[in-house]
């Protein structure tokens, strides 16, 4: 029997809900690190020689976080379901890791945001440069032809990308505060509602 009325029994739906979103979202986020990691072509064209560890070390980020949303998302839903403070606050503590971990790349990316830059456009030079390798060829067609269609600088093209990926990260970032909100204050009403039992 649930022990939350009211305007909290209507929070514990808007936590599941959210959390079967968030579950939803580390599944895609899995599903596409997996795709990065085992598709011929982008492995292809990016296990040569010159090609930045950088991507590989992304496709495994972004392999962690898929599973870890994966996980987190299943403590916010079944935890909202039972009604379990303990996995409520399970919840809570690990999406505020999640957030400290993102604000923390966060800040890393903006420092380290022209080093980033440097090192594409390093990639990418050393690509030209080496014509008779068909892989460096097909690499820098591809970056040519993604900077052609979206700028005429290939630093003002990454440094747009990188905006949005800080535009993405804030919103994110909101949607975790809010997830955070309202768990804690599920899990407070829970503890009350026993408390008057």
């Amino acid at each position: 029997m649930s022990k939350v009325q009211g305007g909290m029994k209507c929070l514990k739906y808007l936590l599941f809900i959210f959390n079967f979103i968030f579950w939803l979202s580390g599944l895609l986020v899995l599903a596409v690190g997996l795709w990065l990691r085992f598709d011929p072509e982008t492995v292809e064209l990016l296990t040569d020689d010159g090609a930045p560890d950088t991507f590989f070390i992304a496709v495994y980020i972004l392999l962690g976080a898929g599973g870890l949303m994966m996980i987190v998302g299943f403590f916010g839903c079944f935890g909202a379901v039972r009604e379990s403070q303990c996995l409520l606050a399970s919840f809570f503590a690990c999406l505020m890791i999640i957030f400290g971990a993102e604000i923390s790349a966060g800040v890393f990316g903006f420092i380290n945001k022209e080093q980033i830059v440097e090192e594409v456009q390093k990639f990418y030079s050393s690509s030209i440069a080496d014509a008779t390798n068909s892989n460096s060829t097909a690499i820098a067609l591809i970056y040519h032809r993604t900077v052609s269609k979206t700028s005429n600088s290939s630093c003002n093209f990454l440094n747009e990308k990188l905006h949005i990926i800080g535009y993405i990260g804030i919103g994110i970032a909101g949607v975790m505060i809010i997830g955070m909100i309202f768990s804690m204050v599920l899990c407070c009403a829970i503890r009350n509602s026993r408390e008057v039992i």
